[in-house]
């Protein structure tokens, strides 16, 4: 359920025609509604009331301040993979103890910064981290809490692009290797075993591979009992799936309905780390039509926005729906929505059914609040686009639309050269 709706044959951005945000911000812009994100937000956190949980945002799928404020408002915590990641969460108020740090990759720089600001516990992915990290940890005389994150060999059946989950990937630790990394830990002086977790990849539309994660984490922190180490904390990931076009994704509630009599009696503190299912129906990216473009045996409209302003149809081949921003009840064409990069896999839709649109006209791309502006690039030396955030009958500017000036404001030409 989203909030951006017809009224009266124009789109709207809850109470706001998206025409008028674009009149005053410009194209291509993204516009994100405020009440989506806290309905997406609070559905997860009242799925699982009644059980010890924290809500930590998947900070990768939109890591804008204004997005992350109010997601700290709500009581969230975040999810990140970076320390530029955890520099924003931290800055938009989020509490250093209800963040957590996955990712494959990082550098002694970012370990030092997460102990410094005493985050709740590194997610770890490789025993060679797990070393780094007990090694910084004694530099700063400090414990580095931690969780092992455990690949336990579960199809998702998504994307393979965003399939995390299975032992050809590159995240986490394998199921049978992961008995032994725990007693590595817990022979170190500087690390403190907290918690365990699983990620095991995104847009997925089932609640089964949640639950055949979840049983063999159990199994396994059973066996961490057996053998001296207890687990304070269950991290199952994220990854729940929306409707990009016809898919029935699971809700919220679904899971949580799923999940926890995999828990009730045990004393955990579950960690749930959603992302695109709270802001990828929170956005949208509205374009200009520039050109129509009669092709051989094809039509092209030629818009605005480009593969460097939401790379996910060039990159995964992913679907959105996309509708004129004001229906005018015209002839319906087929046609590629092309963007205006020097690539031939520049394209927001292919062999499309839309309504024929005129030079000019604004269109409007759904489902982009995740992995939207968040992946988005300056390639061609394009600047990056506005950021609007919409709330009933009020919008504004959560992200300057760059100028040219800003391509080059941190280059440099030496001298010498």
């Amino acid at each position: 359920m989203h909030d951006f709706l017809f009224k009266s044959g124009e789109l709207h951005a809850e109470d706001v025609p998206v025409s008028r945000i674009v009149k005053r911000y410009g194209s291509p812009v993204y516009i994100y509604s405020h009440r989506t994100i806290l309905r997406h937000f609070r559905a997860f956190s009242e799925a699982f009331d009644g059980y010890p949980h924290i809500i930590c945002y998947a900070a990768k799928a939109n890591s804008n301040s204004a997005i992350l404020k109010i997601l700290a408002e709500e009581g969230g915590g975040a999810d990140v993979v970076s320390g530029g990641e955890l520099f924003r969460a931290i800055n938009a108020g989020i509490p250093a103890n209800r963040i957590v740090y996955a990712g494959v990759g990082k550098t002694t720089e970012e370990i030092r910064y997460a102990l410094k600001e005493r985050i709740l516990m590194f997610n770890v992915e490789s025993e060679a981290e797990l070393i780094e990290i007990n090694r910084v940890a004694g530099i700063m005389k400090r414990n580095a809490p931690i969780a092992l994150r455990v690949n336990p060999d579960i199809d998702p059946e998504t994307h393979p692009y965003i399939s995390t989950g299975l032992k050809r990937h590159k995240f986490g630790i394998p199921m049978e290797d992961a008995l032994e990394c725990y007693r590595i830990a817990k022979r170190m002086p500087h690390i403190e075993i907290l918690g365990i977790h699983k990620h095991i990849g995104s847009q997925i539309t089932k609640v089964s591979p949640f639950v055949d994660a979840l049983k063999k984490l159990l199994s396994l922190v059973d066996n961490l009992r057996l053998n001296g180490m207890e687990i304070r904390y269950i991290d199952i990931g994220g990854g729940l799936g929306i409707p990009y076009n016809d898919e029935e994704p699971p809700q919220p509630k679904d899971l949580a309905k799923a999940v926890l009599p995999l828990l009730w009696g045990r004393d955990f503190t579950l960690i749930v780390e959603p992302g695109r299912s709270i802001l990828g129906n929170a956005g949208i990216l509205v374009t200009k039509v520039l050109y129509l473009k009669k092709g051989l045996g094809k039509d092209f409209v030629i818009v605005d926005a480009g593969m460097n302003d939401l790379i996910r149809p060039s990159l995964y081949g992913a679907f959105h729906r996309i509708v004129p921003v004001v229906k005018r009840k015209r002839k319906k064409i087929i046609a590629d929505i092309v963007g205006p990069i020097c690539e031939s896999g520049d394209f927001l839709a292919k062999d499309r059914e839309i309504e024929r649109p005129f030079q000019g006209d604004l269109i409007a791309v759904m489902s982009a609040g995740a992995y939207g502006f968040s992946m988005a690039s300056r390639y061609n030396s394009r600047p990056m686009v506005a950021e609007v955030i919409v709330r009933g009958k009020t919008f504004g500017i959560i992200r300057q639309r760059e100028t040219y000036e800003d391509l080059i404001a941190r280059e440099r030409i030496p001298e010498d050269i």
